[in-house]
């Protein structure tokens, strides 16, 4: 310290540097608002565009560069953008390629405020938005219109579990300019490899698999393309989207551990399916695993692994009084949204509130398969279904 400065002054400028060479296994966390330059020439060469400098907190550390390039890499992506959440993920994709006049194409199954929010673009910011057959295939093509921007997919739907092919819809929008956007966060990036089966912008929900421990809100935007990273950041800044540090840190480190912590979710959850199968109570189990689950050949055309989310159909003479009440004599299993932690969880939904055309007539219960021991999970479960 120098003499000259006062103890104020002292407190907030010190000379201390800590000595180089330090290196361990987790990442460092960075936080900063203010970013600082060397002088005014750096202050003006460096754009909030480009990743080989830092410009202000809101445009990343090198916390977030760091979690921005793995996720990339995860997907196969070359650029990566953060945002507070799954939704904000999913609005900054809208407004960034989105304006007044244009349509917007988005499935049936699609998780349900990405649905809300299309119908809030059409009534309040004058793009139209129309839901389509997630089974529609190719078929997708006699849909789009000459101001058709974006078409968003979904596979499989997260409550409805139909598998969508993917390549024939990306192939039918390429081929009339459109560009396809897809909500992975079912697979987390693993078990499906968006951009090699034709998809321009990966969208993931970080609070998931991710993160894993059921306590950060993230979501990420994932894509090739230089150009169309340009508008995601252009949209991201525009919006004033941020993420904490020490968000950004716990998905760091939840990412070490998430292809493990996958595979242990799909192995029990199939085995709870495949009992629940053989359960007179069930009569539909909804696992794309499962051959009798729409769009099975597609999901094992296309995808490695499932994960721990699945659904099933109550047979009929189950009213939802009885469903609930099976959902409220789950002990192990929690009542809740969201997936991918290590705690199960279980959610009934009014499915013909939510969709147009919904085939089955008995109550519909998802199930999220946690790191619980499989067994016990099915002990649970029987003891709640006496309960019906």
């Amino acid at each position: 310290m120098t003499d000259r400065k006062t103890l104020q002054t002292a407190i907030i400028h010190s000379d201390y540097e800590p000595p180089a060479g330090f290196e361990a296994f987790p990442p460092a966390i960075h936080h900063a608002s203010t970013v600082v330059f060397e002088n005014v020439a750096a202050m003006r060469a460096r754009s909030w565009l480009d990743r080989d400098g830092y410009t202000y907190g809101l445009h990343g550390t090198p916390t977030s560069f760091t979690l921005e390039a793995q996720l990339a890499a995860i997907e196969g992506g070359r650029y990566c953008v953060l945002a507070p959440s799954g939704l904000a993920a999913i609005v900054l994709i809208d407004f960034a390629f989105l304006k007044s006049g244009d349509d917007v194409l988005i499935p049936d199954n699609a998780y349900g405020p990405n649905r809300d929010l299309g119908r809030w673009l059409e009534r309040d910011l004058g793009i139209s938005a129309r839901f389509y057959d997630p089974m529609i295939g190719a078929g997708i093509a006699g849909l789009i219109r000459p101001n058709t921007r974006l078409i968003w997919t979904e596979a499989p739907g997260s409550v409805s579990m139909e598998v969508a092919d993917i390549p024939a819809i990306c192939q039918a929008a390429h081929e009339k300019g459109v560009l396809v956007a897809m909500d992975n966060t079912w697979s987390a990036g693993l078990a499906f490899r968006a951009f090699k089966h034709g998809v321009d912008i990966s969208m993931q929900a970080l609070t998931k698999y991710q993160s894993g421990g059921s306590d950060v809100l993230m979501g990420a935007a994932i894509t090739r393309d230089r150009a169309l990273d340009e508008r995601l950041q252009t949209a991201h800044m525009r919006l004033g989207f941020g993420i904490g540090m020490d968000d950004a840190y716990l998905v760091l480190r939840g990412l070490q551990s998430m292809k493990v912590r996958f595979d242990v979710h799909d192995a029990a959850a199939r085995k709870i399916a495949a009992w629940l199968r053989g359960r007179p109570e069930i009569d539909k189990v909804l696992h794309p695993a499962f051959a009798d689950c729409p769009g099975h050949e597609t999901w094992k055309r296309d995808f490695t692994g499932a994960g721990g989310l699945f659904s099933v159909i109550f047979r009929e003479r189950f009213g939802e009084e009885q469903t609930d009440r099976f959902v409220d004599s789950l002990k192990l299993f929690k009542i809740g949204y969201s997936w991918g932690g290590s705690h199960s969880l279980c959610v009934p939904y009014r499915m013909q509130h939510m969709r147009r055309h919904w085939p089955h007539q008995g109550q519909l219960v998802r199930f999220n398969v946690g790191l619980e021991d499989a067994d016990d999970l099915i002990a649970d479960i029987e003891q709640a279904l006496a309960r019906l």
